[in-house]
C-alpha cells in the first residue's frame, strides 16, 4: 500500500483534496480530527495536558501563539496520534491512503507514516479569503521542498480542483 502524505499551509485546500480522494473510494486520515477524538479518549490525557502546559484546557489554542507550550503539547500527543495512525493503517485493505495534516512533514518523528508527500496550495490572498485563521497561523507553517513529491495548486473552482485530483492519482 502506498500511503500519502497530504499537507499544505491553512487555506489551501487541503481537506477539500482529501474529502474528493473520500469520495473516490480512498481511506484518509485527518490528524486534526483524530487528534481532537484521542483527548476525548485516552483516560487522564486532557489533566495531563493541563498539567504539563499549566492552562486549562479550554485555553488549548494558546499553542499557536505560544512556542514553548506548543512544544510541550506535542511531546504528550505525537507519540499518541503516530500510534493511532500506525493502528488504522494496519487495519486497512487498500492500494492507496491518505493523511492529511498540515505540520506532520516538518515533524521527523512522523516520516516514516507516508512514502510519499501531495503539497497542496493556493495564493495568499485566496488563503486568507479562504480561512480567517490564515495571517495568524501562516508563520508557523514551514514545508522543505525537498521532501514534496508532488504539488496542486488550487487556485481555481472545484471541478478544476476535481481534475487536478485526477490527474494525481493516475501518477499513483
Amino acid at each position: 500500500m502506498t500511503t500519502v502524505l497530504v499537507t499544505g499551509p491553512i487555506g489551501g485546500g487541503k481537506s477539500t483534496v482529501c474529502r474528493l480522494l473520500e469520495l473516490a473510494g480512498y481511506p484518509v486520515y485527518d490528524c486534526d480530527s483524530r487528534c481532537k477524538a484521542l483527548y476525548d479518549s485516552v483516560p487522564g490525557l486532557k489533566g495531563q495536558i493541563e498539567k504539563e502546559l499549566g492552562i486549562p484546557f479550554a485555553e488549548l489554542g494558546r499553542i499557536f501563539s505560544d512556542a514553548s507550550l506548543r512544544e510541550k503539547l506535542e511531546v504528550l500527543v505525537y507519540p499518541l496520534l503516530i500510534k493511532d495512525i500506525e493502528e488504522w493503517k494496519a487495519g486497512l485493505d487498500s492500494g492507496a491512503a491518505f493523511i492529511e495534516s498540515a505540520i506532520a512533514l516538518e515533524k521527523p518523528a512522523f516520516r516514516h507514516l507516508w512514502d510519499k508527500v501531495l503539497m497542496v496550495t493556493a495564493p495568499l490572498q485566496q488563503r486568507l479569503a479562504r480561512n480567517p485563521r490564515t495571517a495568524e497561523r501562516n508563520a508557523l507553517q514551514s514545508y522543505d521542498g525537498t521532501l514534496i513529491d508532488y504539488t496542486i495548486c488550487n487556485d481555481s473552482d472545484l471541478m478544476s480542483l476535481h481534475t487536478k485530483v485526477d490527474k494525481f492519482l493516475e501518477t499513483l
